[in-house]
């Protein structure tokens, strides 16, 4: 599957949540990629906001995780930038959380390694004429 799309500004990034999400569920792994800025972390807000979720959603950068309970799901959302090797991963107990049931939004994948191999869908954000460019991807390659 392919999907690409465009969101002209932060505002759009909700409602394309909401489209998105049945491509979502029943996925156990899912990557964000995109610059600094490109709205990752505005799109997990969004996704959580779709799936019911209304307390503070905030960004993971610097304790890697933050969990949150929403459509009878555990949701782990992860920020990989300033992971500075990928074994980290398993001082956090990053195996627990992948487990089936749940979901996890994996900003910075490819900062995993062998940890994040095999995602089940991977999001991509690019600045484009002032807004985004979003593609997804699934039947990924390990």
């Amino acid at each position: 599957m392919l999907i690409e799309d465009f969101v002209a500004d932060e505002a759009g990034m909700p409602a394309f949540a909401e489209q998105i999400l049945p491509h979502i569920k029943g996925m156990n792994r899912v990557g964000l990629r995109g610059p600094l800025g490109a709205g990752k972390t505005t799109l997990v807000r969004g996704l959580l906001r779709a799936m019911g979720y209304q307390g503070a959603v905030k960004s993971p950068t610097y304790g890697l995780v933050e969990s949150y309970e929403a459509a009878d799901l555990e949701i782990a959302h992860f920020d990989l930038y300033r992971l500075a090797d990928p074994d980290e991963l398993e001082f956090i107990g990053f195996a627990d959380y992948i487990r089936d049931g749940n979901l996890c939004l994996i900003e910075w994948p490819e900062k995993g390694g062998k940890w994040t191999a095999g995602l089940d869908l991977m999001i991509t954000l690019m600045p484009h004429d002032g807004g985004r460019k979003i593609s997804i991807e699934s039947d990924l390659q390990s």
